[in-house]
């Protein structure tokens, strides 16, 4: 399994390192672009370094776009290439993962209608979906989730998407969760 992750500077580093290391605990290949250059900063100032060039990413590649949130999410929503990516993975029923600020990209792109589907509380608007209050939520291909606090439950679910409940299960008895 592979996953697309795509960050500028201002990610959430805990929505971002730590829904990745949970994958690659759980195997799964995580290849992050970047739409800034090869070094960015996180909202806290944490750096991370040797990124891919956003526009090598080919989305035949992939099995899972994961897009997490922070302010970086406005540098995304403007970003061709990622529009272009959301576009390609959303046609093919690809699984698009978002967490806190940028379920509202997926939303003003009108992929949260007639969907269920949580983002950061504060930044909910009409995307003619169902806001459900809740960490995480999954419908269809699409995940979504509510905040940084839902990191981990949002890294389960990518889990058991991609792998399985029972690779899911094992990774919650890694970690002791």
């Amino acid at each position: 399994m592979n996953v697309c992750a795509i960050l500028a500077n201002g990610f959430e580093e805990l929505e971002a390192i730590g829904t990745i290391a949970l994958l690659k605990r759980s195997g799964i290949n995580v290849d992050i672009y970047s739409v800034e250059g090869q070094t960015l900063h996180g909202k806290h100032e944490i750096q991370i370094c040797d990124l891919l060039p956003l526009d090598e990413c080919k989305e035949e590649n992939y099995d899972l776009l994961l897009l997490p949130g922070g302010p970086h999410y406005v540098t995304l929503e403007n970003n061709r290439k990622v529009i272009e990516l959301i576009h390609g993975f959303h046609k093919q029923k690809k699984y698009i993962a978002a967490i806190c600020a940028s379920p509202t990209i997926l939303g003003k792109m009108g992929l949260l209608r007639n969907r269920q589907y949580t983002c950061f509380t504060s930044m909910n608007e009409d995307f003619q979906g169902t806001y459900v209050d809740q960490y995480v939520v999954c419908d269809e291909h699409i995940i979504t989730a509510r905040s940084a606090a839902a990191s981990i439950d949002f890294a389960f679910a990518i889990i058991e998407k991609l792998q399985g409940k029972e690779q899911k299960e094992i990774i919650q008895k890694q970690i002791y969760y």
